[in-house]
């Protein structure tokens, strides 16, 4: 043993036993990060325009800080990116995380001195979470890949921006450097299948011991890298044993995956965002992952079915239940208030708090009032995959109002693997497996089906590599762009029908 995997062992025994500390205390934890936010900008221009200096409590708070998404809170974040100071924030941001949004434009996600160490510490911690847990450490010693976005950042009044991957990519510690890989050259390629193509010279010969990504773009490396050694990854790296994914549900991915492998490898998953770093898993046994209420977060939870009614229950910690589908709600030390991030979750545990994300608030299926979620879809078709051979690359779904002829579906757009035999032998017969998954999730969805006003559904299949030119065609591919799994509407799905 190395002396950098037992440094790495004694770090991870002392990170679990802080983190034990507030985990066991979830709601003094989050009251004091609710207490510690609002004494922090109480004489911000927000502060002040919202009475922060009398709020004494959450029911204070709730009543004098209403729910906004990023279009209700641009106001505010206009002056921040104007070059304004003491908005949302004391003082500054130091980086601004550019995102894309589908109604708001170029979204700019202000990040501050105060919540930047966090998300650099929650990637740390959930790799020592880890390593406490299983006791491996060796693969410290190995070479670790992060395919992100760029590093290079542009500047805006005096403020940097670029995407929060790239922003990250300058804060990896010291004793991380000479591990990880791709080179900051390569790194800083902006064309994605250039990059990739890169990422494979530079690593082909390397001893990889931990890989991460968002899986969809992990694959079409892992696909590369068998192409070009004509062999499995795992014979390629053989002490490859550890992916760390965020950014959307692995198990559609992981029979594929296994199959590029070669073997099962242990996996972490990590719920990170511009807007903060939520929750990573910390068991190889429990399902979900640890809601980290301890970083400079704090959290409220409305019910999904209400949030759209007139003065929807805003729930803090201790009030919440397993297995409801809750809309994320945010204050953070990077001056985001009562913010509507987008994202669904439900809890799986509540001692400890784990959560699992179960979709966005806004990708959905309800064209029939059955409002089908991406959680559900995910499921089904994991469901409708076990004890077969069937293999996805990609996937979503839309709804048809208006078919040609019969009754109006839902329609699955599946990329098979042909290449791993991965196609079903039967489609009809595949389709009402999901079905029959999805029947069993989601009543509304069944009652309609019962009630003749949908049929069942219908896969139509993509061709090789089909998601990702959709993806390059609207400026998405690589990086931290994801899929939408689910839409209400057919904007994705038209793409697929004019070809």
């Amino acid at each position: 043993m190395s002396i950098k995997s037992i440094a790495a062992k004694l770090l991870a025994k002392n990170i679990h036993k802080k983190t034990k500390a507030w985990a066991s205390k979830p709601v003094e934890t989050q009251q004091k990060v609710l207490n510690d936010l609002i004494g922090q900008a109480k004489f911000t221009q927000f502060g002040n325009d919202h009475d922060f200096a009398n709020i004494k409590n959450f029911e204070d708070f709730a009543a004098k800080v209403p729910i906004r998404d990023y279009e209700a809170l641009r106001p505010y974040i206009d002056k921040v990116v104007k070059g304004d100071e003491n908005i949302l924030w004391k003082g500054k941001p130091i980086y601004f995380a550019k995102t894309s949004g589908t109604t708001s434009g170029a979204k700019y996600i202000p990040l501050t001195a105060a919540s930047m160490p966090f998300h650099i510490e929650a990637a740390r911690n959930a790799i020592l979470s880890y390593i406490h847990e299983t006791g491996k450490a060796d693969f410290v010693d190995g070479k670790m890949i992060f395919l992100q976005g760029s590093p290079i950042l542009e500047e805006k009044n005096g403020i940097k921006l670029g995407r929060l991957s790239g922003i990250v990519a300058h804060f990896v510690p010291k004793y991380l450097q000479k591990n990880r890989m791709p080179s900051w050259e390569t790194n800083c390629i902006e064309d994605w299948e250039t990059k990739v193509n890169a990422i494979v010279e530079e690593t082909l010969n390397e001893n990889m011991t931990v890989i991460s990504g968002i899986p969809s773009w992990v694959q079409m490396y892992f696909e590369k890298l068998q192409q070009k050694a004509n062999q499995s990854v795992g014979e390629i790296f053989k002490n490859f044993n550890l992916f760390i994914y965020g950014g959307v549900n692995y198990e559609p991915y992981r029979a594929k995956f296994e199959n590029l492998i070669g073997r099962k490898v242990d996996s972490i998953e990590l719920f990170p965002a511009s807007e903060g770093f939520f929750a990573y898993q910390d068991s190889q046994k429990e399902k979900g992952m640890l809601l980290l209420l301890n970083s400079g977060i704090f959290y409220e939870f409305v019910k999904a079915d209400e949030f759209y009614t007139e003065k929807p229950k805003r729930h803090t910690i201790g009030e919440v239940e397993l297995g409801v589908n809750y809309v994320l709600i945010i204050s953070t030390n990077a001056g985001l208030w009562a913010y509507n991030i987008g994202d669904t979750i439900q809890f799986t545990s509540l001692k400890p708090y784990r959560v699992i994300v179960s979709g966005r608030i806004k990708h959905y299926i309800s064209a029939f009032g059955e409002h089908v979620i991406g959680k559900e879809v995910e499921s089904a078709l994991q469901e409708a995959m076990e004890g077969t051979n069937v293999r996805i690359n990609e996937f979503t779904v839309a709804p048809q109002i208006t078919p040609k002829e019969g009754l109006p579906y839902h329609e699955w757009f599946i990329e098979f693997d042909p290449e791993a035999s991965g196609e079903p032998e039967n489609l009809e017969d595949f389709a009402l497996r999901i079905d029959k998954a999805m029947r069993k999730q989601n009543t509304y969805y069944d009652d309609l089906i019962v009630g003749n006003v949908l049929r069942t559904l219908v896969i139509s299949k993509v061709d090789k590599n089909g998601f990702q030119d959709y993806m390059k065609s609207i400026g998405k591919l690589g990086g931290q762009n994801k899929l939408p799994r689910l839409a209400n509407d057919r904007k994705i799905a038209d793409f697929f029908s004019r070809k």
